[in-house]
């Protein structure tokens, strides 16, 4: 990569806003306001934390960036292309680009498959590599995340959910995205877990050159990740900076609530805060 290409954001956000039509009992319709005015930059290598409450337009967010929801107006520029503008045909080329990890494994791992299968999926999808060359790759992605080849046969639920976690990233990897979106994908693991996890995504970032952005409602997840933290509150992107500035000194009250939140839990102590 080119040191001009270097100092482009990968992704560029702008002025997005999504409003989706909803009905009533008696007939009448009116609209909501999912995201609103959302504007921000992620660059090359680098990771993003998108920090809100539930409700707050993370996930809206996040399928919007995915190609899988259409904005209602703004611009989202990915490699300096705007693809709020492409065709169903062209986005079709840009999606493998831009991978999703849920926070719920289970519910997107086919459970009549083998691991290897579900890993293998994708390059039949997109008819990629043949029979055994697909095999070769799938089973690397596996050892590369954790899961070894003589477990590849095996199906979903014979594994933990870290294990099915690291599934789904090997997954997610096997068309060589440039940007991960992970939302929530770490809330359901218990400390250690996610500990483990969040080593491994920072592990494959160096390695892999990936970015990320992580949406998670977990400011202590998003300091141990993230470069950058921006907050959503009522679909408004309320505060936006440094990770470590956000973190120390959090200007607005959405974001202070949030630290509270976090330093208060007694159901997270072994994930700190990273100031």
């Amino acid at each position: 990569m080119s040191a001009k290409a270097e100092n482009q954001p990968l992704l560029r956000v702008e002025n997005i806003e999504k409003r989706y039509v909803r009905g009533s009992l008696q007939g009448s319709q009116g609209e909501v306001a999912a995201l609103c005015g959302v504007s921000f930059s992620v660059s090359p290598r680098t990771t993003l934390a998108i920090v809100g409450e539930s409700g707050s337009g993370k996930s809206t967010l996040a399928l919007c960036i995915a190609c899988l929801e259409p904005p209602s107006s703004g611009k989202i520029w990915f490699e300096r292309r705007d693809i709020t503008s492409l065709e169903e045909r062209e986005l079709r080329m840009i999606r493998p680009q831009i991978q999703l990890v849920f926070q719920d494994p289970a519910n997107s791992l086919n459970p009549r498959w083998s691991v290897l299968e579900i890993v293998s999926e994708p390059f039949i999808l997109q008819r990629r590599c043949d029979r055994r060359e697909r095999q070769e790759r799938a089973l690397a992605l596996l050892e590369r995340v954790g899961i070894p080849g003589e477990k590849a046969h095996q199906r979903p639920d014979e594994f933990s959910g870290g294990q099915r976690q690291r599934i789904a990233i090997a997954r997610a990897l096997a068309l060589d995205p440039k940007l991960l979106i992970l939302d929530e994908a770490l809330s359901a693991l218990d400390c250690s877990v996610q500990a483990q996890i969040i080593n491994l995504l920072l592990e494959l970032q160096s390695s892999l050159a990936l970015t990320y952005l992580l949406i998670t409602h977990d400011v202590a997840v998003a300091g141990h990740l993230a470069d950058q933290i921006a907050v959503l509150n009522g679909g408004r992107l309320v505060e936006i900076g440094e990770a470590g500035t956000v973190l120390r000194a959090p200007k607005h009250a959405v974001t202070q609530q949030l630290m509270a939140a976090a330093t208060g839990s007694k159901t997270s102590p072994g994930v700190a805060l990273e100031v």
